[in-house]
């Protein structure tokens, strides 16, 4: 059972060279996927005069964010996992495939890493706001929750499927393919009702830059519910440890 394998880990274990690179790699790693996701959107905004709200901003969003976690774990995968998202750490964690204490470390950086590439943005362009996500009119906050929960359900699934699980092969070559279509797919899905972000380090930069917090329970919540779900499924039942558990390294 996958909470017979959580496990706290060891205070030493944050110092360690190889952990303080992981955690290097996720901050500039998400650093690189909120630049290119919110600047997506700001660019559009901009030449559009805030078209970002229209379908073609949409579809522009999509494929920012897409394109730029699929740069982004590609990155980081061979010396963090790539995860880029406290809810995928999340989900790892419950999971039983990363410790505790590792991945506060993790969340520290990919928290670090967006609110540097939204003070960036902000610095590039002369002042434009880093909209924080918000819920679209007619959306109640609940609608937002649950939606919340189904979209990181998938994206967490989808990392399990490709990156986690210990028989994936060949499979494993189009992992971060395969996570930055389903959140650009996500994004088609979700992104009009309430930005869909799954993620919350994500939602956080822009957040914390524009200084605004409306709802941003739902950003964090949402997330961690969905990932944390998405784990516990996955591991239990499709993944069968009749094998030597995943070294530290993989994930």
């Amino acid at each position: 059972m996958p909470f017979l394998r959580i496990a706290i880990g060891q205070p030493q274990e944050t110092y360690q060279p190889d952990a303080l690179k992981a955690a290097l790699a996720e901050f500039f790693g998400t650093l690189i996927f909120v630049f290119a996701g919110e600047g997506s959107g700001m660019a559009f905004s901009k030449l559009t005069d805030d078209g970002s709200t229209t379908p073609a901003g949409l579809i522009a969003e999509a494929l920012g964010h897409g394109l730029g976690l699929f740069v982004a774990v590609s990155g980081a995968c061979n010396i963090s996992g790539g995860h880029i998202n406290p809810a995928v750490t999340f989900g790892a964690f419950v999971g039983g495939n990363i410790t505790l204490l590792r991945g506060i470390l993790y969340w520290i950086a990919q928290l670090l890493g967006s609110a540097v590439a939204c003070l960036l943005l902000k610095f590039c362009t002369h002042g434009m706001t880093t909209s924080a996500f918000a819920i679209s009119s007619g959306v109640t906050v609940w609608n937002a929750f649950v939606l919340e929960i189904v979209m990181t359900f998938g994206l967490v699934y989808t990392v399990y499927a490709t990156a986690i699980d210990p028989r994936k092969g060949n499979v494993g070559i189009i992992a971060p393919l395969a996570i930055g279509l389903i959140v650009a797919a996500n994004i088609l899905a979700g992104g009009a009702f309430d930005g869909a972000s799954m993620n919350p380090a994500m939602s956080f930069g822009p957040a914390l830059v524009s200084w605004d917090w409306t709802n941003h329970w739902v950003y964090w919540a949402g997330p961690l519910i969905g990932g944390g779900i998405a784990g516990l499924v996955y591991e239990t039942v499709f993944i069968h440890h009749t094998h030597e558990p995943l070294p530290g390294s993989e994930f």
